[in-house]
C-alpha cells in the first residue's frame, strides 16, 4: 500500500491536504470549476446507488469514496473565493449544526420539557425554507435532479396543501386524459405539442406511482433490467441459431421475448 503519511497524520488531514495539492499542482485539476466538477458529482451519485443496488460492499466502499473526493473538491474550490467562500470546516460545522436543528428529540431534550417529542422532518424543512425566505414550497425543488424524481418531489410538495388526487380514480382519469391528448397531438404532427403532452403523461404516470406508493424512479429501473435480460435471451438464442437478431423477423423476436419472461 502506499505510504501516504507524509500528507497527515490523520485520514481528515491527509484529505485536505491531497486536495490542496491537486489544486495546486495538477494541471488538470487546478482549472476546474463548479461547474465543470458537477456533472461529476452526480455520476458518483449514481455509482453510489448502483453499488448499494448490487450490494457489492467492495465498490460501495470505493464509490462512496469518490464522492466524498467531489464533495472536497467543490469544498476546495470554494475555499479560493474571495468574498461569499468556506473551507471544508465550515461546511462541515454548517452541516453539523443543521442536522442537531433538525433533531431536537435528540439534542435538546431535557428532563421536565418536552422537548424530546419528534418533529417531523418535513415540519423541520418547511421551517428552514420560511428562514432562507423561500416564497413557495417548491422553490428548493432541485432543478438538477433527474426529471422523473423532481416530478415526484413536485408532486409531493402540492399534496402537503391539499392540491392532490383524493383516490386513485382521479389519477387513472387523468392519465386517459393524457393519452388521448398525445393521440391528437401525434395525430397533428407538432413536434412541440407532441413533447409537451409526452411530459404530461409521463408526469401523470409518475403521479400514479406516488399515490400507490411506488418509487417511479426504481420501479423505471426494475423495468430497464428485465428488458435488457431478456433482450440479451433474444440475442443468445439467435447466436445459437448461428443468426444475428438483425435477421429475425419481429414475429421470431416476440416468441423468444415471451420465452425470455418464463426465465424471469
Amino acid at each position: 500500500m502506499t505510504d501516504i503519511t507524509f500528507l497527515g497524520e490523520t485520514p481528515y488531514e491527509r484529505l485536505k491536504a491531497l486536495m490542496a495539492r491537486l489544486r495546486q499542482d495538477c494541471p488538470w485539476d487546478s482549472q476546474q470549476n463548479f461547474e465543470t466538477i458537477a456533472p461529476y458529482t452526480i455520476e458518483e451519485a449514481y455509482e453510489v446507488s448502483d453499488a448499494i443496488e448490487r450490494k457489492d460492499m467492495g465498490s460501495l466502499k470505493e464509490e462512496l469514496g469518490d464522492l466524498l473526493f467531489q464533495v472536497l473538491f467543490h469544498a476546495e474550490i470554494a475555499s479560493e473565493a474571495a468574498s461569499d467562500g468556506f473551507n471544508l470546516d465550515e461546511l462541515s460545522d454548517a452541516l453539523v449544526c443543521k442536522m442537531v436543528e433538525r433533531h431536537p428529540h435528540v439534542f435538546t431534550a431535557r428532563e421536565g420539557s418536552n422537548t424530546n417529542k419528534i418533529i417531523p422532518w418535513e415540519v423541520l424543512k418547511a421551517n428552514e425554507r420560511t428562514a432562507k425566505g423561500h416564497e413557495s414550497l417548491l422553490d428548493d425543488v432541485a432543478l438538477a435532479l433527474p426529471a422523473l424524481m423532481r416530478a415526484e418531489k413536485l408532486q409531493k410538495r402540492a399534496a402537503r396543501v391539499g392540491f392532490d388526487w383524493p383516490d386513485l380514480d382521479g389519477v387513472f382519469e387523468k392519465i386517459d386524459e393524457e393519452t388521448q391528448e398525445l393521440k391528437d397531438a401525434i395525430t397533428s404532427g407538432e413536434s412541440d405539442e407532441i413533447e409537451d403532452e409526452m411530459g404530461d403523461l409521463i408526469f401523470a404516470v409518475t403521479n400514479l406511482a406516488r399515490k400507490t406508493g411506488i418509487d417511479p424512479e426504481k420501479a423505471l429501473r426494475r423495468t430497464n433490467s428485465k428488458f435488457s435480460k431478456r433482450f440479451r435471451f433474444i440475442e443468445a438464442q439467435a447466436k445459437a441459431q448461428g443468426r444475428a437478431v438483425s435477421e429475425m423477423d419481429l414475429e421470431e423476436m416476440e416468441a423468444l421475448w415471451q420465452a425470455a419472461k418464463l426465465t424471469d
